[in-house]
């Protein structure tokens, strides 16, 4: 028996915060917050902020395993078939960058201006995966987006 799984994008303790090789939550936290401590009046963000992403707290990742590693195997099996026998787990809830960024901001307490590099790439212009499935079988996430990024940030103070 064994349960196959696909996470949207992750974040939180214990993140990839490295200024070249990191995603866009850490990255964002690394810059604006570095921004704030020089007291900058303003942080660039690459592309113009349009993009939409779907991200979950890592702990309710955890959380989700756990809720799918327990669950008996005519019901999972009953929610997969063998031409799609994974379960997408996300929130559901897709956030512009220019949103996510102004939560980050808010988060870390930068009150100065966003300048959005628009020679850098913005990516694909939506990821949103359908939960469905996994809403259906009894689970949905549980931090939003802000309250992760809060706990993310104060890992990241004390952590860095």
């Amino acid at each position: 028996d064994y349960r196959s799984i696909m996470p949207t994008n992750l974040y939180g303790p214990g993140d990839n915060f490295h200024s070249e090789n990191s995603h866009v939550i850490p990255a964002l936290i690394k810059r604006i917050h570095e921004a704030k401590e020089a007291g900058s009046s303003e942080v660039i963000a690459w592309g113009n902020g349009s993009a939409l992403r779907e991200f979950l707290y890592v702990e309710d990742m955890a959380l989700a395993s756990i809720f799918i590693m327990n669950l008996k195997s005519e019901k999972y099996l009953r929610s997969t078939s063998a031409m799609s026998s994974h379960l997408n787990i996300g929130s559901g809830i897709e956030y512009s960058i220019e949103e996510l960024t102004q939560m980050i901001s808010s988060v870390v307490g930068f009150s100065g201006k966003i300048v959005w590099d628009e020679t850098k790439p913005d990516g694909v212009s939506r990821k949103l995966m359908d939960v469905s499935r996994v809403n259906d079988l009894g689970w949905s996430s549980t931090v939003d987006l802000y309250e992760g990024l809060e706990k993310s940030y104060t890992w990241y103070l004390n952590n860095k």
